[in-house]
């Protein structure tokens, strides 16, 4: 019997880790912007203003938190437990300061953190979790090392401004 080399239903059994890449993070954005206008509606103050002020309000805040760009246009990968992969994403921003931040989604549909780079530091590392960060290229690339089954998730690259949801 041969070892499969793709993602499959009995891929766990020879130890092949499934690795996707998430192909845009609409899903993230409309999570943030759920938690967003919670947070500007359940303040009583802005709940007063008038209705003209509040449209205004509401497009500068939903402007400066959820408006930029993240791209992973990446297939799906399948790699040997013990072994390392790199997952890439690409951003387009007009913010001086900013996270970018790595998730994975599992496939009981739940998001989990892993790691994420400040704007102005040097490459960030969390346990396996380390990141290739090229502010210049606007480019940060996850790299996962001893990968183990558990790894199996989609991948999310999500971007936020260093003050947005603080």
């Amino acid at each position: 019997m041969t070892t499969p080399t793709s993602c499959s239903g009995e891929s766990h059994r020879y130890g092949v880790v499934c690795i996707c890449a998430a192909r845009h993070s609409k899903t993230l954005n409309s999570q943030l912007q759920a938690e967003l206008n919670t947070l500007v509606q359940g303040n009583l103050c802005l709940m007063q203003l008038s209705s003209l002020f509040w449209v205004l309000l509401a497009f500068t805040f939903s402007a400066s938190c959820v408006a930029q760009k993240v791209t992973q246009n990446q297939p799906d990968i399948s790699s040997q437990v013990g072994q390392s992969v790199t997952l890439n994403c690409r951003y387009e921003t007009s913010w001086s300061y900013y996270y970018l931040v790595w998730y994975k989604q599992l496939p009981s549909g739940q998001i989990t953190y892993l790691i994420q780079q400040y704007s102005e530091n040097s490459n960030a590392r969390n346990g396996r979790y380390s990141v290739n960060f090229q502010k210049a290229d606007k480019s940060i690339s996850l790299i996962i090392s001893s990968l183990q089954l558990e790894d199996s998730a989609k991948y999310f690259c999500a971007l936020r401004d260093s003050q947005c949801l603080k």
